[in-house]
């Protein structure tokens, strides 16, 4: 793992390899794990296999989380 704890619960991140899973925000970190909520789903991913969101991520991210809170409130 790189030096440091990157990804943090709360940061928007991104799959490093792969654009299919959207851009997604970390719910929660365990050692080399990441749990993340993605836009299509929630996954456990090791923290090397992500990277920083970009703006343009972080943003798209944003607006689904409160698109999604305007639809379900907080029981989704």
């Amino acid at each position: 793992m790189a030096t440091g704890t990157p990804h943090q619960q709360g940061a928007y991140v991104a799959h490093a390899t792969t654009d299919i899973y959207g851009p997604g925000k970390v719910l929660s970190a365990e050692g080399d794990f990441r749990r993340v909520r993605f836009t299509h789903f929630v996954a456990t991913i090791r923290v090397d296999d992500l990277r920083a969101a970009t703006p343009v991520e972080e943003s798209e991210m944003k607006t689904w989380w409160q698109r999604k809170a305007e639809l379900y409130g907080n029981d989704w």
